[in-house]
């Protein structure tokens, strides 16, 4: 069964609203003393009245980035009586990239802002880019969206999120697709995820939590080594270390509960049993009480070819991942995002936005368990999915939104697609900015099947696109197979003149070494 033909599934909740507080139980002992999901994490709190000016946009010799409503803009069935949207993007990656890519092309949506964006997102028409917008200040935001008539706002990233940027837009009456600061808790605290899946028994590895060095070595020398080490909050996806020996695992507790090298993420670090198996991303849209899965994505977290090296925030994806069959999906809904959509809402803290569940298929038993969850679309498996989605994006958020999701189905294009990504040299450790990137345009024209997504651009003074991050281009490309998907995605690779970036050569290597 595809996908495309994945009706919601209801979860009919009728759970009355109570504090998110765990009790006792047989790990209390493991564990810091319980906590509220309404004061779980310090919120950016603005008067909702301040009003901003609107912020000028990326300008380019090259392009224009604001075009008028056309036809085309119309919802598919043609009523111009329905509703048409205008959509605010928050964010300025990869992801945010393909959103708009997406929303720019769903049938009911009118415009497309995107705050700041990147150089990439502005001159390729998907989006007008809003650079000055300060996303951190809500009030602006919200301005910004009375004086625009936007219809609804679109969060990227997991930081705004777990700082309750949904909440302040939601109680200013803007419809904001994203988690509020309180469910957002499942990212922004490693701990409460854990907490919640020994709770509501969700399959996951064992762990201990700890707060001091001492007592976390003394555990990891009982458990022995291969071991991870997880930062408890958000440190930008380089907070875990697989630790493959002891010793690695002893730096990493040094690094994160006595250096400080993770900052406030790292004062409280979970160590958690190491899972043999292979990963996967698994992705649901989610209302509160309905689910609806999206197609299937495998992410290369690894730096080197061969899946070796330090971990990255993704150096490429590929969808549909053949390791999720339909009978695997059936079971992750059944026994992972079900119960964690009904145990958010037990806990007081209802969930709505994409839940990203990171999944360890064990290698023993060929049964799924949960790694983590993160409360946005990944970042680069948003490019492969938005690439492929054929139903209206801006409809479905906004269904999403209001509580609707069990009126929704997904289309998707057949095939496969595939992302390889392009960093910085030295990336994930220190490198430099400012390199000089050509060829992008060639590259992106060289088939509708093709297409660059930017994460890190940026234009110099001659107009010329630069590096200014670590993951910077997601080239991407449609196939009838996997593939083909590939050819067609390292052709685009080739054609780009970067001597300062690098990518893997080997992305979907476990899913052609199946085939």
């Amino acid at each position: 069964m595809s996908v495309a033909a994945t009706s919601a599934i209801s979860l009919a909740l009728c759970i009355p609203k109570r504090s998110c507080c765990f009790s006792n139980n047989s790990l209390a002992h493991h564990l810091l003393p319980p906590f509220s999901c309404s004061n779980l994490l310090p919120r950016l709190i603005n008067d909702p009245l301040v009003t901003t000016p609107l912020s000028p946009v990326f300008s380019h010799p090259r392009s224009s980035f604001w075009r008028p409503p056309r036809a085309s803009d119309l919802p598919a069935s043609g009523d111009p009586s329905a509703e048409r949207l205008v959509v605010l993007v928050i964010g300025g990656g990869g992801r945010e990239h393909a959103l708009c890519f997406a929303l720019g092309r769903s049938p009911s949506c009118q415009l497309v802002f995107c705050a700041p964006g990147n150089a990439g997102i502005s001159s390729s028409g998907d989006a007008t880019c809003l650079p000055d917008l300060d996303v951190a200040d809500s009030a602006a935001v919200i301005s910004f969206c009375r004086d625009k008539g936007v219809g609804l706002v679109v969060v990227g990233p997991e930081a705004p999120l777990v700082s309750g940027f949904v909440n302040d837009l939601v109680a200013a009456g803007v419809p904001a697709f994203g988690p509020s600061s309180e469910a957002a808790a499942l990212e922004g605290s490693k701990d409460f995820m854990k907490n919640l899946c020994y709770k509501y028994q969700i399959p996951t590895a064992k762990y201990k939590t700890f707060t001091d060095a001492p007592s976390a070595i003394e555990y990891i020398k009982e458990q022995g080594a291969p071991i991870v080490i997880k930062a408890d909050g958000l440190a930008a996806g380089k907070g875990v270390i697989v630790a493959m020996t002891l010793d690695e695992a002893y730096e990493a507790v040094d690094s994160m509960l006595v250096k400080g090298d993770f900052g406030s993420a790292g004062g409280k670090v979970i160590v958690e049993e190491y899972l043999e198996g292979e990963e996967a991303s698994f992705f649901a849209l989610v209302d509160g009480e309905n689910a609806i899965a999206l197609e299937s994505a495998q992410d290369h977290k690894r730096v080197g070819d061969g899946d070796t090296g330090p971990n990255t925030g993704g150096m490429g994806a590929y969808s549909p991942a053949p390791i999720v069959t339909p009978e695997l999906q059936s079971t992750v809904m059944r026994t992972i995002i079900v119960p964690t959509i009904r145990a958010m809402a037990a806990e007081g803290c209802k969930y709505v936005g994409v839940l990203y569940a990171g999944l360890m298929i064990e290698k023993k038993s060929g049964l799924p368990k949960l790694i983590e969850y993160n409360v946005r679309f990944g970042d680069p498996e948003c490019q492969v999915l938005m690439f492929r989605l054929k139903s209206d994006l801006a409809q479905v958020l906004l269904a999403a939104c209001k509580g609707e999701l069990s009126k929704v189905s997904l289309n998707w294009s057949p095939g496969s697609a595939m992302v390889v990504v392009m960093a910085s040299k030295g990336y994930p450790r220190a490198y430099e900015k400012g390199s000089v990137i050509r060829n992008l345009e060639e590259a992106d024209n060289m088939s509708s099947d093709v297409k660059v997504f930017h994460a890190g651009t940026a234009f110099n003074a001659e107009g010329n696109f630069i590096a200014v991050g670590g993951r910077v281009l997601g080239i991407t490309a449609k196939g009838r197979d996997l593939e083909e998907a590939r050819e067609r995605a390292y052709a685009a690779v080739e054609v780009i003149d970067w001597p300062d970036g690098f990518n893997r050569n080997d992305i979907g290597w476990r899913a052609l070494l199946q085939k």
